[in-house]
């Protein structure tokens, strides 16, 4: 947990690289790119003479439709070295060039791009945001393990600043950026991103990956639904699908906790809730004893009401009131008459961490979490205490559906057809975007190819138990290493890391037919405590009998 906290403060910190005025880019991008990268020294230290340096600042004056060149300068290589917490990574040297694209009024898409000095790989990377996004922090881990790997790579603020990740009242009454920010900005990056590294490199990229997570999910099946020509291969996690209901079911959480007085949870009861639905789930064969969470919560039935106080019992139980903001969460939205109107959280899902249940029920700025994106229709002065779902959210969508929900329309068929390939992944336990979201989404788009097997020769999902959004939680969340805050996986092969699973399909046709999840000991860094395999929806890991349950070969998916 410490060495994640200090890749949140290091990439908070880099944020302010993204401005303008940001020359000395040093202590806060190197605290970023040491943070996320890993530890193993470069193979050549990547020079940073004259001639590079002139190459890059030239950039500045690179010509594109619409587009003005905030700055272009060399950030030098760092080797790795030692300290008193451990190898700290070095990094190769590379020209970060910050642009602006501004099509119309109203819009102003900026754009952020490292590009290797030596032994570039022809492949360009892009990388998506997160929440309301305003600026580049969140693209910046992704962006590591890019430049790690050769890559040209690329990250945008979504066209929302100064928006930041959990804060959106500075876009009320500014259609044209919720635009850029549900549909267009990914695009705008990538055209833009593939343009500035043509003119560096002197050649066109041969391939383009896409890998982002939350709305950087989002973004990237826009990319795949609508832009299929812009990549090659697209990773995406925990994608916000259907923006307005995913932002409502986050505000029914927070008002069914907080409209009456006595039915939030403290964080002792959220930890009884998440104890107790673990424990029953087992009991349903859908877990594992000695798991500290739920294999397969989409299909366990749990009611909170087992654990309603008994007259005169006050601990280790819920009050009714308690039960009834339990249920809400489980059920999600509902209309008046108690008929479902989108998902809920699964099982499992109870922690008291950071995004947790806890984090849905407390207010920030006054406010529900991402609550301003209701401000952008009802004005300033909304309230959330007013808000009727049946009443209002009728009105949401007519705004906002056309603007923002653009991964909930199109078809894979035009990517499929140019050999593109989709990697999502889903943490089980995630608790700001349902899990069951990305299910019925491959569900919809199984049906519209053909089936399955069809969808699956070019997209593939992998659900992860325990995982919350974007990792974190009690299961094995180490299998992606663009995301930053999980650790990275053990090995960069295509069997533990999705974006290498994902590079091997595009390029050698390989699919993923299964990917191996790791979970570090807290404790002990560096010493795996478990490992479990992910499988790609509709199957499932299933234990053998036999064998250790920390062992991914004593698991099959079925």
């Amino acid at each position: 947990m410490a060495a994640q906290q200090a890749i949140a403060r290091g990439l908070a910190k880099a944020a302010m690289v993204g401005r303008p005025a940001a020359a000395p880019v040093g202590a806060a991008l190197a605290l970023a790119l040491a943070s996320a990268m890993p530890g193993a020294a470069w193979a050549k230290e990547a020079g940073t003479g004259p001639a590079a340096a002139a190459r890059c600042a030239a950039l500045a004056q690179l010509a594109l439709a619409d587009t003005s060149i905030e700055s272009a300068a060399i950030v030098p290589a760092r080797a790795p070295r030692d300290s008193l917490s451990g190898d700290v990574a070095g990094y190769p040297g590379f020209c970060r060039v910050v642009a602006r694209v501004r099509s119309e009024p109203g819009s102003d898409i900026g754009v952020e791009l490292w590009l290797p000095l030596q032994d570039w790989a022809g492949v360009f990377h892009g990388n998506g945001s997160g929440g309301f996004a305003g600026n580049f922090t969140l693209g910046y881990a992704g962006m590591a393990e890019g430049l790690r790997r050769g890559f040209a790579t690329a990250t945008t603020d979504a066209g929302t600043a100064p928006a930041t990740p959990l804060e959106g009242d500075s876009l009320i009454g500014q259609p044209r950026k919720w635009r850029d920010w549900g549909r267009l900005s990914a695009h705008v990056m990538t055209v833009t991103g593939k343009a500035i590294t043509k003119a560096f490199y002197g050649r066109t990229a041969q391939r383009s990956y896409y890998t982002g997570c939350s709305t950087g999910g989002q973004m990237g099946l826009v990319e795949a639904l609508h832009y299929p020509e812009d990549y090659d291969g697209i990773l995406v996690g925990a994608p916000v699908m259907n923006r307005t209901w995913g932002h409502a079911a986050v505000l029914w959480n927070f008002a069914s906790a907080n409209r009456s007085p006595g039915r939030l949870l403290s964080d002792a009861k959220l930890r009884l809730l998440n104890r107790t639905a673990i424990a029953s789930c087992w009991k349903q064969g859908h877990g594992l004893a000695g798991d500290r969470f739920i294999m397969d919560p989409l299909s366990c039935r749990f009611d909170p009401a087992v654990l309603e106080c008994k007259p005169d019992e006050t601990e280790d139980c819920l009050t009714r009131d308690e039960v009834a903001t339990a249920r809400a969460f489980y059920s999600g939205p509902t209309s008046n008459r108690g008929e479902p109107q989108f998902f809920g959280w699964l099982p499992g899902s109870e922690m008291p961490d950071t995004f947790g249940w806890s984090f849905l029920q407390k207010p920030i700025g006054g406010q529900p979490a991402f609550g301003a994106l209701f401000k952008w229709v009802f004005g300033s002065d909304w309230d959330w205490r007013s808000f009727d779902f049946d009443r209002d959210m009728p009105i949401v969508n007519q705004r906002l559906d056309p603007i923002v929900n653009d991964a909930t329309r199109g078809s894979l068929a035009a990517f499929a057809r140019r050999g593109g390939k989709l990697i999502v992944f889903h943490g089980l336990a995630d608790t700001l975007v349902p899990p069951g979201q990305s299910v019925e989404f491959f569900r919809h788009h199984a049906m519209e190819m053909g089936g399955d097997d069809a969808l699956g020769a070019h997209a593939r999902l992998f659900m992860a138990p325990g995982v919350m959004h974007c990792g974190g939680g009690t299961g094995p969340d180490a299998f992606n290493a663009t995301l930053g805050i999980p650790p990275r996986p053990p090995s960069d092969d295509r069997q533990h890391d999705m974006f290498s699973a994902l590079i091997a399909w595009t390029e050698a046709g390989k699919a993923p037919d299964r990917i191996i999840a790791t979970r570090f000991a807290s404790e002990r860094p560096g010493e795996i405590e478990m490992q479990r395999p992910l499988c790609p929806w509709p199957l499932r890991a299933v234990y053998r009998g036999y064998g250790s349950t920390a062992a991914p070969g004593s698991f099959s998916c079925e």
